[in-house]
């Protein structure tokens, strides 16, 4: 068997890895190739690019890096049909991928989307137009299959590997320890975000926000983490030597867990702090153009921009967007989570409820939905699954 992926950025890439994993258990002799990081390698697939030069966020940050792309995705999906793939599955990385599904679908490849698109926030008429580029569909939210079916695409729920991966209850005094960090002291993580621009947009106002939590809070301490020399680089400019700060190199799922509340930006970490069952606040903010073309043209149809918000269906924490995130507002939300304890509990049964909902064990029931596209084929037992 021969299967080829392509994965975007390092969440794409930890998902591949993953899903290669649960096909190897099934198919031991199995070829991997495509598009993958440092997980996927390790993984055993060969990869012919590396996922870091598909990490472009943004309309128009996508527009200067469109003439390379439009380059390699061209070399790439030839290279995919050369090879003749058993299944292309591409893997997040939309703008990317849904070409590449679409081309070699044209061509006879049957072709997996590993992660729906958010079209729950985004015009839920582009469910059909996936269907014109996968045969299958995985999401890994519940409310998304049910917008496939209205438009006749094959979809499956398989969960989310962040919520199989976290514990339901993780050790904060662990954590704590492995971050040499004080077991009583109050704790705030910051997360502007892992791309250079979400850095510098975002971290000056959080890192105004934190300053002022720490002349309230007797005793506080900020961790930052960074996901990479050049991030830490940008973060160390904006900081400086600020009093109670920290910055930590890459461990951004141990600090959540360490700390007491999170700031954060928009994204995975809103859902992997919520899956560490931490109180949030979330702040963010796009592109001025970008942000503007959105409202014009109504672009987003999700009440909630942050996934704890989204799967509880109701707002369970702050959402501070666009010309509401300011220190001002960041400092009065953070405020209220150190000092309102009923407030944090009454968050703990929601966020277990849905990580529970969000446990499915992803990698494997992604690779029975894979296996179910091929037709009949041996499971890891031996036994036929046609």
């Amino acid at each position: 068997m021969r299967f080829a992926l392509c994965a975007g950025e390092t969440s794409g890439d930890q998902l591949g890895a993953g899903l290669i994993d649960a096909l190897r258990e099934r198919f031991p002799d199995a070829q991997f190739a495509g598009i993958g990081g440092n997980a996927m390698r390790a993984a055993g697939m060969e990869t012919w690019f590396d996922a870091g030069e598909l990490a472009v966020m943004g309309l128009f940050e996508v527009l200067a890096h469109l003439p390379r792309l439009l380059k390699l995705r061209s070399a790439f999906r030839q290279r995919v049909l050369d090879w003749k793939p058993d299944v292309f599955i591409g893997i997040d990385a939309p703008d990317f991928n849904l070409g590449v599904e679409r081309w070699l679908k044209q061509r006879g490849v049957r072709t997996v989307h590993d992660v729906s698109p958010s079209i729950w926030a985004w015009r839920q008429g582009r469910a059909a137009k996936i269907g014109q580029s996968a045969d299958r569909v995985l999401c890994l939210f519940p409310m998304e299959p049910p917008i496939y079916a209205k438009h006749g695409v094959t979809a499956d729920f398989i969960g989310h590997p962040l919520a199989d991966a976290i514990p339901l209850q993780p050790d904060q005094a662990a954590a704590r320890a492995v971050l040499d960090e004080p077991v009583d002291a109050p704790l705030l993580a910051l997360l502007p975000g892992s791309r250079l621009g979400e850095i510098r947009r975002m971290l000056p106002d959080f890192a105004e926000a934190a300053r002022r939590l720490v002349a309230d809070i007797p005793g506080l301490r900020v961790l930052v983490p960074a996901a990479n020399a050049q991030c830490r680089a940008a973060i160390d400019a904006i900081l400086g030597d600020a009093p109670g700060f920290r910055v930590i190199d890459g461990q951004a799922q141990r600090l959540i867990i360490a700390s007491d509340c999170v700031l954060l930006a928009s994204g995975t970490a809103a859902l992997e702090a919520m899956l560490c069952k931490r109180p949030m606040v979330v702040g963010h903010r796009i592109a001025p153009l970008t942000y503007h073309i959105v409202k014009l043209f109504g672009l987003l149809k999700s009440r909630h921009v942050s996934l704890p918000n989204v799967l509880a269906g109701e707002t369970l924490v702050p959402e501070l967007l666009q010309h509401d995130c300011t220190p001002d507002t960041l400092h009065a939300a953070l405020l209220r989570w150190f000092r309102d304890a009923d407030a944090v509990a009454a968050l703990q049964p929601r966020f277990l409820e849905i990580h529970q909902t969000l446990r499915r064990d992803a990698s494997q029931r992604a690779a029975e939905a894979v296996v179910e596209l091929l037709g009949s084929a041996p499971s890891p037992s031996g036994r036929g699954l046609g």
